[in-house]
Formats: C-alpha cells, sequence, structure tokens
C-alpha cells in the first residue's frame, strides 16, 4: 500500500480518537476519493503516491473553488468550513512554489524547448507542467507562460 494513503489512514484515526470533526470528515472524504479512483475504469487497481497526490490536489482544488463560490455568495460560514478543509488536504501537499521560482523554471523551459511566441505555448506548457510536478497549479503556470511568451 502506498505511504501517503497509509498515512492518510493513521491521521485519520488519530482525528476520529481526538474527536477533531473536521480532519475526521476531510480525510474521510479524500479517502473516499482515493477508493473511487481505485475501483475507477474497468479493473480496480492501487493507486501509487504520484496518483493519490494527484487525487488530493483535485479535492483541494475542488474546496478552493467552493470557497470562492459560497464567499461570494455571502455564505461566510460555509466558504471558511470549505477553507479549513483546503488547509487540512495542503498539509499532505508538496509545498507551492514561489512566483520566482516558477518564473525561473517557465524561462527555463521556454529556452530549452526553443520557444519563439504564442504559437508555442502548448509545447512550453506540456514540459513546464512537468518540470513543476505538482508544486503550483496549472493557472499559475499558464499565466507566467503567457507572460513571458507575450
Amino acid at each position: 500500500m502506498p505511504d501517503l494513503k497509509v498515512q492518510l489512514r493513521a491521521d485519520l484515526t488519530t482525528a476520529m480518537k481526538a474527536r477533531d470533526e473536521l480532519r475526521t470528515a476531510t480525510l474521510r472524504m479524500v479517502l473516499a476519493a482515493v477508493s473511487a479512483e481505485e475501483v475507477a475504469g474497468k479493473e480496480a487497481r492501487e493507486l501509487s503516491d504520484d496518483e493519490v497526490q494527484a487525487v488530493l490536489r483535485r479535492e483541494a482544488k475542488k474546496r478552493r473553488e467552493a470557497a470562492e463560490a459560497f464567499g461570494s455568495a455571502g455564505r461566510t460560514e460555509q466558504a471558511a468550513r470549505e477553507q479549513a478543509e483546503g488547509e487540512v488536504l495542503a498539509g499532505y501537499l508538496p509545498a507551492q512554489l514561489e512566483d520566482a521560482d516558477l518564473a525561473a523554471i517557465v524561462a527555463d523551459v521556454i529556452t530549452r524547448t526553443g520557444a519563439s511566441g504564442m504559437e508555442d505555448m502548448g509545447k512550453v506548457m506540456g514540459a513546464a507542467n512537468g518540470a513543476v510536478a505538482g508544486r503550483a497549479e496549472g493557472s499559475r503556470v499558464a499565466a507566467e507562460v503567457r507572460r513571458q511568451l507575450g
């Protein structure tokens, strides 16, 4: 069993014993998403740590978007809950890149790929997303690529 999934289950047990309702609910939700991903498709399989991290990133993104939606609708209590769940999930994800580090990675990718303009954005995005490896959101990477190619 992948280490991250074991860690999530152990932390769920700890949260349940501590009667930490927010952490318990959040970890149950993410473990359910991992289980659903494992049985999706034609054959059940065990997810690797990278795949579990992809599920965590997807769930964290859902929480951020929900918090923004609730906040703009004036539902501050639900927005705060979604934000708190996102913070719990962020503890299992790698630290996000600073803007300067992201700019340096994108500049390096542009140099390596020989990109010269916006028509090369797809090529640069593919290589940049591989280099970033989940340490920055795709929208941040795309904005930086656009800025440097534009």
